[in-house]
């Protein structure tokens, strides 16, 4: 016990005795040349006076060192080290710069937009886009011109009260027959509700189209969806959705499935400005960037989310300067221009499965029509400047003046189509409207191999329900 508290002491005394040793700097650089610290002689035979010397002698040896690698270290260093202009972070390689510089908010040079005919279907220069068949061309406008037609008579059936709802796809039928011409069959396609002609482009045919439209028993979607959200399997067309952009990250989910398969074809997915502006579509083409998938993001900008216009929505150059934010290829388009989208679109895919890259199409153009039945545009825009659109700017007008130019159209075959499709339209909606409707088992089933009980008893209810106000229920729902 003695001797442990001995050296208790000794410890506290060498430590207090250490810190009141001090040597500056330039002592202890000048030991570097000079003689070794004299140790202190021992004038006592002490244990504690004994311990302070050993501990003062390891203390210099130390110090001495200490200052020896530092002088080392100090002669050793070249007079300015090089500064290092550029850094590999995490992200990438980034230059340094002196200067404090924000990235400017936006630019006063807008991204160009690619066109090949003017207002008058002229081409503005040669150019590859214009290398395209009769067969193809012709197809291109009475496609067109079917979908005008088809708009015009399906729209004033709503009014009439024979279908419930209805939206066209007047001023953008460029962007509908162009886009799908350009594409395979065997290409995915997640439209949002604007994009009939793409369907008609695939062979879905006018009587398909009113089926669906007045909800009978052939249609696909067995009378569940609202009019216009048409849907094909036989096509690889997606079935509409009312809720806005959702369609766009299925479509990413879609192309990476496509790439893990090695399929030679990709997904294209449609949307308008104000999809652009939902989160669905921010994550989506992240997710496709990330992923490096086949997949076509086609945006119809055309000036209106509904009332809310595109001033109203973002501050940026439009959505293609989006594409470069998310680091994706990206081409601002003439949407009037069929030849142009044609063009813009055969690019994209040829791009989207060769590189595996995803693309981002920004088309703009103007939706001449009212955004659907339920909407009223002159409460929001003007009469005149819906007309200019209209006559200005028509992408089929347009287009009908470059295939006459090349002789490949005449008056008299136009008149004839017109003719032709009015008939067929009207046919179609005849025998339509005399199918019955889809039986009320379809209302339940397609979700469950067994039906629960819960939705047993509801299919029960409504029957019941229906037998007993037969009054109140139209005649042809069979039972």
């Amino acid at each position: 016990m003695a001797s442990s508290s001995c050296l208790t002491k000794s410890k506290t005394s060498i430590i207090h005795h250490l810190k009141s040793i001090k040597l500056n700097s330039h002592n202890l650089l000048h030991t570097i040349s000079s003689p070794p610290f004299p140790l202190p002689k021992q004038t006592t035979t002490s244990p504690i006076d004994s311990a302070i010397v050993c501990f003062q002698s390891l203390y210099f040896r130390r110090q001495l060192h200490s200052a020896t690698s530092v002088n080392n270290e100090v002669h050793q260093l070249p007079a300015e080290a090089p500064l290092q202009q550029v850094l590999n972070y995490p992200v990438g390689k980034v230059k340094f710069t002196p200067k404090l510089a924000f990235t400017a908010g936006s630019t006063e040079e807008r991204v160009p937009c690619y066109r090949v005919l003017n207002e008058n279907g002229q081409p503005i220069t040669d150019s590859d886009s214009l290398e395209i068949s009769k067969e193809l061309a012709v197809k291109m406008y009475t496609d067109m011109v079917t979908l005008e037609v088809m708009d015009t008579i399906f729209y004033e059936a709503q009014r009439q009260g024979r279908i419930s709802f209805y939206a066209t796809t007047t001023g953008e039928e460029a962007i509908n027959i162009a886009s799908a011409a350009a594409l395979n069959n065997q290409d995915f396609v997640f439209p949002q509700y604007r994009e009939p002609g793409v369907l008609l482009w695939r062979g879905f045919t006018l009587q398909e189209f009113a089926h669906q439209c007045f909800g009978n028993k052939y249609d696909n979607g067995k009378g569940r969806q609202m009019p216009i959200h048409y849907g094909s399997r036989k096509h690889n067309y997606f079935t509409v959705a009312s809720t806005v952009a959702t369609q766009i990250p299925h479509a990413v989910g879609a192309a990476y499935s496509l790439k893990m398969e090695k399929q030679d074809s990709c997904v294209i997915t449609y949307f308008g400005d104000g999809g652009s502006s939902t989160a669905d579509f921010h994550a989506a083409i992240n997710f496709a960037a990330v992923l490096e998938v086949p997949v076509i993001f086609f945006c119809r900008n055309n000036g209106w989310a509904i009332s809310t216009p595109t001033n109203e929505q973002f501050r940026s150059d439009g959505v293609v300067v989006r594409g470069k934010a998310y680091g994706v290829p990206s081409i601002r388009v003439d949407g009037n221009d069929a030849l142009a989208i044609y063009t813009a679109v055969s690019g994209a895919r040829k791009m989207a499965i060769e590189e595996q890259t995803p693309v981002l199409i920004e088309a703009l153009t103007y939706r001449t029509g009212h955004h659907s039945t339920s909407d009223d545009s002159t409460k929001y825009r003007s009469i005149d400047e819906i007309e200019q659109w209209r006559g200005d700017q028509n992408p089929v007008k347009r287009f009908r003046k470059w295939i006459e130019s090349k002789g490949w159209w005449s008056h008299e075959a136009e008149s004839e189509h017109h003719i032709n499709i009015r008939k067929q339209l009207s046919q179609a909606i005849q025998a339509a409207e005399r199918v019955e409707k889809p039986r009320i088992a379809d209302m339940f089933n397609d979700v469950y191999d067994v039906l629960p009980k819960n939705l047993m008893e509801q299919e029960a209810f409504i029957r019941k329900t229906i037998k007993k106000h037969t009054q109140d229920y139209p005649s042809d729902v069979p039972l």
